[in-house]
């Protein structure tokens, strides 16, 4: 049972580098080609994310096979040799929900920011929005956690008289518990029997079970709309394809005029910056910027 569990050690580090160089070939495979060589950060967010998302996959065949370790153990205590997959569940949902609401987040903000503004500016301004998404996301958590964080189980209750030692034992199919109560049996129980235990569960447990509930009814709806829109887009691609060839002169002459309205339109949008720059921000402003973005 040690090899296995060595064996199984060394597959799960095995399929886990494979995973990360195969995102790896997939961000640079199918990254922009004005993206390389630069942004190493969002692209090193993009890796993991999927790296974790393939991992929170294969988790569940590791766990399968973690299982058959100590199956046919003899001894007792051969699970307490075995992964700790409870852990390993508990910590890779926790660094999804950690990517999911802090880390793409910040990303997110930091790379959206201002060009103009330095650095140091633009990741003040990144960590402001990530500290507000935090307390929110803390305060939903909080607050559901107090309110719907319990487990609500379902139990019979048995429990059975005392006799003294009998010289024989006088049991049947109806009869199988002491006295004339059917307390002890779960089959003959009355309905009265039923109880119900709540319990708290602890809060990586709860983050666990809220993030997987949220991820499915998102990959749902989105999953399903990718699906329908699939086939639709193709579909629409195919009637709204160019029918109709231009001579090459045609060409050299729209590609000319559509340069031509491009530099004008550069330099309308620098003159317009220099002007916010400046601060000179009136009506006149406003009006040329509604003109540029139309």
């Amino acid at each position: 049972m040690g090899d296995f569990n060595l064996a199984l050690v060394i597959v799960a580090i095995v399929v886990c580098v494979l995973v990360f160089i195969f995102n790896v070939y997939l961000l640079v495979n199918y990254q922009h080609p004005d993206d390389a060589n630069q942004a190493y950060f969002p692209k090193f967010v993009v890796v993991l994310g999927l790296s974790v998302a393939a991992i929170s996959i294969l988790m569940l065949p590791a766990d399968v096979a973690n299982r058959q370790a100590c199956r046919h153990a003899i001894y007792n205590g051969a699970c307490n040799l075995t992964l700790p997959m409870k852990d390993l569940w508990l910590a890779i949902y926790i660094v999804d929900a950690i990517l999911v609401f802090f880390v793409i987040p910040f990303a997110m903000f930091y790379y959206e920011g201002d060009l103009d503004k330095s650095v140091g500016k633009r990741i003040k301004s990144a960590l402001l929005w990530v500290v507000v998404t935090a307390i929110v996301c803390g305060l939903v958590l909080g607050i559901l956690y107090g309110l719907i964080g319990k487990v609500d189980f379902t139990v019979r209750h048995l429990s059975s008289g005392t006799a003294s030692f009998p010289s024989s034992w006088d049991f049947s199919h109806s009869q199988q518990c002491l006295g004339n109560s059917n307390q002890c049996s779960a089959y003959l129980a009355p309905a009265s029997s039923e109880k119900t235990w709540t319990m708290q569960t602890t809060f990586p447990e709860y983050v666990v079970a809220l993030a997987t509930i949220v991820g499915s009814v998102l990959f749902t709806i989105f999953g399903g709309v990718g699906i329908a829109c699939l086939p639709l887009g193709l579909i629409f691609s195919f009637i709204r394809r160019p029918r109709a060839v231009i001579t090459r002169s045609q060409y050299i002459k729209e590609a000319t005029e559509l340069g031509k309205k491009a530099r004008e339109l550069k330099k309308t949008a620098d003159s317009l910056r220099q002007e916010e720059k400046s601060g000179a921000k009136g009506r006149k402003w406003r009006k040329n910027v509604k003109a540029v973005e139309k």
